[in-house]
């Protein structure tokens, strides 16, 4: 017999009943997981500052609280992969990274893989990019005090990332639009190169100027 009216309207009443408790359960795993994913950004913006304020223990305890929170969000949403891959956590995996990429480099200490961070890889990629280009704030710090030796190291490690990312050649639906990052850090590169061979250069000029009155008799 064919389904009378009501009890079609029962059937479908039940089955969107389901799938409205599901997608309640999404949109609260949303909500949680966007409120992290901003804590996240903020504290990680904090933490590569006090990196540049050469704050070492701030740096570590912003990144601290970006990592508590990054879990929380990718928690949240470890269930709901379509809302997972919304964006916004990519971005929070791609801030924090940036983070701990920049403090590591800065530092001179090891470089942690995707793994080691905690992020997916193209999140690690794009934070590699950003903290590259990130290193060109410091680098001009390192300039202003006279630290020329530093700023050159910052330079090779900026020269560095650039080349690396340059190798990982993939379409900006597979790699979540790195390409345009890795453009953005080639200008930045360029530019950061240009500073500080005017500044190797007057630096140059400056005790060659110095020697040459030095030599000059006392009148």
């Amino acid at each position: 017999m064919p389904t009378e009216g009501a009890d079609r309207r029962q059937e479908l009443a039940v089955i969107v009943d389901d799938i409205d408790r599901s997608l309640a359960r999404a949109h609260q795993a949303r909500e949680i997981g966007l409120a992290a994913s901003r804590r996240v950004i903020r504290a990680s913006g904090s933490s590569i500052r006090a990196v540049h304020r050469l704050d070492t223990d701030a740096a570590a305890r912003f990144a601290g609280e970006a990592e508590r929170a990054l879990r929380e969000a990718q928690g949240a949403l470890a269930r709901y992969p379509a809302v997972a891959f919304a964006g916004f956590l990519q971005d929070a995996e791609k801030e924090y990274a940036e983070a701990r990429l920049t403090a590591c480099i800065v530092a001179g200490a090891p470089i942690p893989d995707p793994e080691a961070v905690g992020v997916a890889p193209e999140s690690w990629l794009k934070g590699l990019a950003e903290a590259a280009s990130e290193l060109r704030r410091h680098l001009l710090d390192r300039l202003r005090a006279g630290q020329l030796a530093n700023a050159d190291g910052l330079l090779e490690a900026m020269d560095d990332g650039y080349d690396t990312l340059l190798r990982v050649d993939y379409p900006d639906a597979v790699t979540n639009g790195l390409r345009r990052s890795v453009d953005g850090l080639r200008a930045v590169l360029e530019r950061t190169r240009g500073d500080v061979t005017t500044t190797v250069l007057q630096s140059g000029l400056r005790e060659a100027l110095e020697r040459n009155s030095e030599r000059l008799p006392d009148s």
